[in-house]
């Protein structure tokens, strides 16, 4: 599976393409895991240490010249030096490999400070308060060796070992990989310290990991790692045959599975339990340490522990557990199945601030890891705008640009002042037996009760039954009884919010990589949220927080990535990341008028310094455990759905996720999607995935295309006498295309290279050779420019111009020249959102109050804003704006969605994925339907548009009939989704028939993809067909009359 950037996931490329022929043998699935949820009977194995350490020969030698270089510092009395020695070497119960790593110089150090720690706790007259604290750690890098007192079952708070297992994993394991990790052996003296003192000594070996530096190739035919070829020779010299035999299986479950594996071994004839956690490097930190919190929770402690590396990516760690003695918790033949469920959590957020055995509330990981999710839930959904924010509202204009913007920086201040993430922090924490009630009136509803809990009732389960869960309306009495403060009220409000409105969540899944939350939208304040999500997914991962929201069942739309450059910025963004999603999606919604798909948008925010990759990867695979019901106890099993209805969610690419969609894909399969995997995410590599790219094919072009030839075709132009500005150089995919398409006289092009203009026309065979290449505007050949052109790149400096006119930054001049240059035909690819604002667009009308262009078409998003298109309309700019015009790469996208659910995998294969690199001739005549179907929807909406402004007589401005027209039809869409129309047999077919490209029909046949494509689905290609059909043909008013006469038709 590629999961690393490093194997880029075109793992198709093979000309066979072995493994897409066959369906997934599933590691997800049964039988890949040994246990079932509740088999009591686990693996067993026998009472022998699962290492060995080879005798140090030369112990004895070793002794002889510590014994008199202690004699000649002379701290230590004569007459005790032998005895001192005789200790550390015979008594404390030290393994073998300190002697042999360290040096004489060392281990007589060690045997002082430790003498020297107890004539300090004879000072003191209380044995306890013995501690020892001995480091070192090698300058070279190679490792290090810490010693020092340890109290089973208990986590220190203080003291060295409150912070050495910290230090350890932020030292040598947060950061490994397979160039650069460690080995690392941990165990408990089994002697004591001294005579007087009880006190076990805990000691640390970290030692670098040297693997062979020509491995063979440890992938034999059937692709399974031999463990042997990827180990550091020490861990092969120690680790006995069976260890050897369990870390091989586990080796291959985390190679075939996203996310952690976790076993459980029991010893014959004792009650240890060893646990045994494999996943790959990289996938969380801080996970060392936070374990130790976790069994000790349980009142367990380890003997030995181990963290072994493998040369293929892979961690594997190994914990001893026994039972304290005289403890009064429940008994380890129960509690090591809930550390189990428990450290799948810890692996999702190891860094839980409310899991610590340092803060008195000692909550559970389950506990905590519900804190730690409702405080996420808090920071996003506390800060609401309130009354004084709406009575504001009612009374500004949102119409007028000055009062918006006053509006928009108010509520921007109300986000950031009220809830802070450490004032929520603070309630939570102040309150922690209201915190437990409300997670358990959580878990009363999402705890999976199934027959395998009963037979075996973990005690997180055990422990519901035994707290009294309150109704929601006690628990709120309660909250409302015992909170004073208005602020710390809200806060725990929003818990109850919460717990009332997930539908469904993978927290009590086994194995996860991160937490999912599927929420029923209704707490959303309308106010601030005036059109009602369909769906809304909430992803936390340990180094992520996301969010996807969709407004019909079936919609599409590109997941993206907010990266931050700083601290500030991350604030920013965390505030609000939220309202930019709900925003990005709705305005998809406009674009997705005429498709099934409705309106979605994902967005993903990595804390500062995370892996972008890593956190898209967890965020899909979270939301898969959601998506694809679980059939493997022990690993996914099936999750409380209060939905209860069958989900898929279609993604795209967008801003950081690219060349993500093939994983994903092929992630989602693995997962056991057989029946959607192709049309999860659209965007995927053309040749090994069967993706449609819309660059090559000029997808979003044809749209804008359609726009600029209807204005030349409505007013009488001839191409080739239109002057026209273009942003966005013919290095990209609507700039380049634009290029290639157009005949006219472009007179300026702006890219992120620079500025190239000439008022002659600029040599359109030098444009093209550029456009083909692929290339910016800074590589066009200067001495094709006439006296009056000129090209200035971003780093130019104090450059004339023809004109005389002086550039001093060639990068401001490039920042501003959309706003100098005038021509009849103004097509924004390519620039910056809102590059056009109410702030400058003065600057396109000049001093006699004329427009600098007088047609724009905008292909590019968001380039310029709603209140810059009234005031150029005011003026006379006939403009239409990009939901209107570039809504090409979605028509193809949602093409492509459709050739994934329509196909079965074979015929995917055979028909959409290139063999030898060259596409099927279904496959090119698939993609001319796709064309044919982007022309035929956007000159049906430009030639609508145009009639209902003439109809108008120019009252109102086409970006607002451009508006009106998408949501007309989006209501209309609704509408026929829930009627009966689609039950009418004829009709559907015949509204079907026209549909669905003819290529795909005439391949399969209509009745075989009615049988294949899932009933939402095909409501939603029917009404989005009948809604844009009708109302394109009949325009905005379109009567009740007419409709009936357009229904009539449809059958034909």
């Amino acid at each position: 599976m590629a999961t690393s950037d490093s194997d880029s996931p075109s793992v198709l490329n093979d000309p066979a393409k072995a493994h897409l022929q066959v369906p997934p043998t599933g590691p997800y699935l049964s039988g890949s895991s040994s246990r079932t949820g509740s088999d009591t009977s686990l693996h067993r194995v026998k009472n022998v240490p699962g290492y060995t350490t080879p005798a140090f020969k030369g112990k004895e030698e070793q002794r002889a010249k510590v014994q008199s270089n202690i004699a000649a510092k002379g701290f230590v009395p004569r007459e005790l030096v032998a005895n001192e020695v005789e200790w550390f070497y015979g008594h404390l119960g030290i393994d073998d490999t300190y002697f042999r790593n360290e040096s004489v110089e060392v281990i007589s150090d060690h045997i002082l400070a430790l003498f020297g720690a107890k004539i300090l706790a004879y000072t003191k007259h209380d044995p306890s308060q013995l501690v020892i604290d001995l480091e070192k750690i090698d300058d070279k890098g190679n490792g290090a060796t810490f010693i020092h007192t340890s109290p089973p079952g208990l986590t220190s708070t203080e003291g060295p070992g409150s912070t050495c297992e910290a230090r350890i994993d932020e030292l040598y394991l947060d950061k490994a990989t397979p160039e650069n990790c460690y080995r690392l052996e941990t165990f408990r003296s089994t002697g004591s310290i001294s005579a007087t003192a009880s006190q076990q000594l805990r000691c640390y070996f970290v030692s670098k990991c040297n693997f062979p530096k020509l491995a063979p190739p440890s992938t034999p035919k059937d692709e399974k790692t031999n463990i042997r070829a990827v180990s550091d020779p020490v861990f092969l010299e120690k680790a006995s045959e069976n260890t050897m035999d369990i870390y091989q299986q586990i080796m291959w479950n985390v190679e075939n599975r996203y996310g952690p594996v976790i076993e459980v071994f029991e010893v014959e004839g004792t009650r240890e339990r060893r646990m045994v956690i494999g996943y790959k490097m990289g996938g969380t930190t801080h996970f060392f340490s936070a374990l130790s919190n976790l069994y000790h929770f349980y009142s367990l402690y380890s003997t030995r522990k181990y963290v072994e590396q493998f040369s293929n990516g892979i961690t594997i760690i190994s914990l001893y557990l026994n039972p304290l003695p005289n403890s009064n918790a429940p008994p380890i033949e129960h509690s090591i199945f809930q550390v189990m469920k428990e450290v799948s959590l810890l692996f999702c957020l190891p860094d839980n601030p409310f899991f610590s055995a340092a803060g008195a509330s000692r909550h559970a990981v389950q506990d905590a890891a519900y804190a730690y999710s409702g405080w996420i839930f808090a920071q996003h959904f506390c800060n609401r705008l309130g009354p004084a924010y709406l009575a504001l509202k009612n009374t500004l204009d949102e119409s007028n640009a000055s009062h918006a913007e006053v509006l928009n920086n108010i509520k921007r201040r109300f986000r950031e002042e009220t809830f802070t993430r450490e004032s929520i922090a603070q309630v939570i924490h102040a309150h922690p037996e209201l915190i437990r009630m409300l997670y358990v009136n959580f878990a009363m509803v999402h705890y999976p009760a199934d027959e395998a809990q009963r037979l075996m009732p973990t005690l997180s389960y055990q422990r519901l039954q035994t707290e009294q869960p309150l109704t929601d309306q006690e628990l709120y009495d309660r909250i409302r009884r015992s909170v004073l403060n208005k602020q710390d009220l809200q806060v725990l409000e929003s818990f109850l919010i919460f717990n009332k409105h997930v539908l469904k969540t993978n927290f009590y899944q086994p194995t996860k990589v991160a937490l999912s939350f599927r929420f029923a939208p209704e707490f959303l304040p309308e106010v601030e949220y005036p059109n009602k999500p369909f769906g809304l997914f909430f992803v936390i991962g340990n180094e992520f927080r996301g969010f996807h929201i969709r407004f019909r069942d079936v919609a599409r739309g590109g997941i993206r990535i907010v990266n931050s450059r700083n601290k500030e910025n991350y604030s920013i963004n965390q505030r609000m990341l939220f309202d930019e999603n709900y925003g990005l999606a709705s305005t998809q919604s406009l674009k997705n008028k005429d498709i099934p798909e409705g309106g979605a948008k994902g967005t993903i925010l990595p804390s500062l310094g995370a892996n972008p990759r890593l956190c898209f990867e967890k965020y899909v695979d979270s939301i898969l455990d959601l998506l694809i019901p679980g059939q493997s106890p022990g690993i996914k099993e099936r999750l409380v759905d209060l939905y209860n209805k069958p989900e898929i969610l279609f993604f795209g690419p967008d801003e950081g996720t690219a060349d993500m969609m093939d994983w994903a894909a092929l992630h989602a399969r693995e997962r056991g999607a057989e029946a959607w995997w192709k049309s999860f995410t659209t965007g995927k590599s053309a040749q090994t995935l069967g993706g449609v790219p819309h660059d090559t094919y000029g997808m979003t072009s044809l749209s804008i295309r359609q726009y600029v030839l209807g204005i030349y075709k409505q007013l009488g132009l001839r191409e080739k006498d239109i002057t026209k500005v273009q942003t966005g150089g013919p290095d990209g995919d609507l700039g380049s295309n634009e290029i290639l398409l157009s005949s006219d006289k472009t007179v300026a092009i702006i890219d992120g290279s620079g500025v190239l203009a000439d008022p002659a026309g600029i040599n359109r065979e030098e444009l093209i050779r550029l456009a083909k290449l692929r290339v910016p505007v800074g590589n066009f050949d200067k001495s094709k420019l006439s006296k009056d052109g000129y090209l200035i790149r971003v780093e130019d400096q104090d450059v004339r111009l023809p004109s005389g006119e002086v550039v001093i930054d060639g990068t401001d001049f490039r920042n501003g020249a959309h706003l100098r240059f005038k021509a009849d035909l103004l097509v924004p690819c390519g620039g910056r959102p809102e590059a056009v604002n109410i702030s400058n667009v003065a600057a396109l009308v000049d001093a006699e109050g004329k427009p600098h262009f007088k047609y724009v078409v905008e292909g590019a998003n968001l380039f310029f804003t709603q209140q810059a298109r009234l005031f150029l309309e005011k003026r006379k700019v006939v403009l239409f704006k990009d939901s209107s015009a570039n809504k090409g790469g979605v028509t193809s996208s949602s093409l492509e969605v459709l050739a994934g659910l329509a196909l079965s995998t074979e015929e995917y294969i055979e028909h959409m994925i290139f063999k030898n690199g060259k596409p099927s001739d279904f496959y090119k005549s698939y993609v001319r339907d796709i064309q044919d179907k982007i022309t035929e929807n956007a000159a049906a909406e430009f030639t609508c548009l145009w009639r209902e402004f003439q109809r108008l007589q120019g009252a109102k401005p086409r970006t607002t009939i451009s508006d009106e027209l998408s949501s007309t039809l989006n209501n209309l869409q609704a509408e026929l989704e829930s009627s009966d129309l689609f039950e009418d047999k004829p009709s559907r077919e015949g509204v079907m028939r026209r549909a669905i490209p003819k290529t795909l029909v005439d391949k399969i046949g209509l009745d075989t993809l009615l049988k294949r494509l899932p009933e939402p689905y095909q409501r939603a290609l029917f009404s989005s067909w009948v809604a844009s059909h009708f109302i394109y043909k009949y325009g905005v008013q379109g009567s009740s009359v007419d409709f009936f006469h357009f229904a009539r038709d449809l059958s034909n």
